[in-house]
C-alpha cells in the first residue's frame, strides 16, 4: 500500500509538473525607446509594448520576464535562447523571415525622417541629395536606405537613436530616419522642439520595410507562436488593446 501510494504521488507530481506553466522570457532593447518602453526611477521597464506584454501574458496564463540586450544583438540572444520572445518594435520583413520566425503582428508604423527646423520638409530621394541620414544599425530603415536614398545620400550608422538625435541636434548630420512614432515622440521633448521638425514619411516599401511589428521567435517553437497569436488577438478582441493604447496615444497603433 506504501508502495502504491508512493507511486500515486509521484504520477500527481509528474502532471502538476507538465501541467505548470513556464515563465516566458521576453528579450527587449537594452535603452529607451519612448514610448513603448524606458526604465523608471526604479529602474523597471514601463511602456506601451511592457503594458501590452503583460495583458498578453495574462492571456496566456503565464508568468513572463524582461531581458533587455542591444538592438543588434537580440537575434544572436533569441537563437542562444537567453530568452524566448523579442518584443522590441522588431518588423516583420522576409530578410528576417529567413532567420527567425514571427507572431502576427501587433502594430504598424510608417518611417519618416526628421530634420532640423529651418530644413525644406521632404522625405523622398531628390530631397535628401547630397546630405548625411542618421540611421540606428540592423533596422529596416538601413535596409530602405540602400535600397533608396544610397545614391543620392550618405548614411551615418548608430548604435542608438539617442547618438543620431544627439549628432542631428549638433549640426553633424542633415536627417535621422527612423520609425515614425518613436521620432515623433522626439519632437514633442524639449529637445527635439528645440533642433528639429518632421520632415515626413517615406514611401512605403513592404520588401523592406515590413508587414508591421511582431514578436521574434525561434522557428522552432511553434506551440510559443500558436499562444501568442491567440494571446494577442484575445487582448484586442476584448478592448483592452484600445484601452492600453488610449494611454499612450491618440491614434490607432495598429495600422493597415
Amino acid at each position: 500500500m506504501k508502495l502504491i501510494s508512493l507511486l500515486l504521488a509521484g504520477a500527481a507530481f509528474a502532471a502538476t509538473a507538465v501541467t505548470a506553466q513556464a515563465e516566458v522570457r521576453f528579450g527587449i532593447m537594452n535603452e529607451a525607446y519612448p514610448p513603448f518602453f524606458a526604465k523608471d526611477a526604479s529602474g523597471t521597464w514601463k511602456g506601451w509594448e511592457i503594458d501590452l506584454m503583460n495583458a498578453v501574458c495574462a492571456e496566456m496564463k503565464e508568468t513572463c520576464s524582461v531581458v533587455d540586450v542591444s538592438w543588434d544583438g537580440l537575434i544572436p540572444a533569441l537563437q542562444t535562447k537567453k530568452f524566448d520572445v523579442i518584443w522590441s518594435s522588431m518588423s516583420i520583413t522576409e530578410e528576417r523571415l529567413k532567420t527567425i520566425d514571427f507572431t502576427d503582428k501587433y502594430y504598424n508604423t510608417p518611417s519618416k525622417l526628421i530634420g532640423p527646423k529651418d530644413a525644406t520638409p521632404g522625405a523622398t530621394p531628390e530631397a535628401v541629395d547630397g546630405k548625411t541620414i542618421g540611421i540606428q544599425v540592423s533596422t529596416v530603415q538601413s535596409a530602405y536606405y540602400a535600397k533608396h536614398f544610397a545614391d543620392k545620400a550618405e548614411e551615418q550608422t548608430y548604435a542608438t537613436l539617442d547618438e543620431a538625435f544627439q549628432d542631428l541636434s549638433a549640426g553633424r548630420i542633415d536627417y535621422v530616419f527612423g520609425d515614425a512614432i518613436p521620432l515623433a515622440d522626439f519632437l514633442k521633448t524639449d529637445f527635439g522642439k528645440a533642433c528639429c521638425a518632421d520632415m515626413g514619411d517615406v514611401a512605403a516599401d513592404p520588401s523592406v520595410l515590413g508587414t508591421g511589428i511582431g514578436g521574434g521567435l525561434r522557428k522552432e517553437d511553434t506551440e510559443l507562436k500558436a499562444k501568442l497569436n491567440a494571446a494577442i488577438a484575445a487582448v484586442r478582441a476584448s478592448g483592452k488593446y484600445d484601452e492600453i493604447t488610449k494611454a499612450y496615444f491618440t491614434f490607432d497603433v495598429y495600422g493597415q
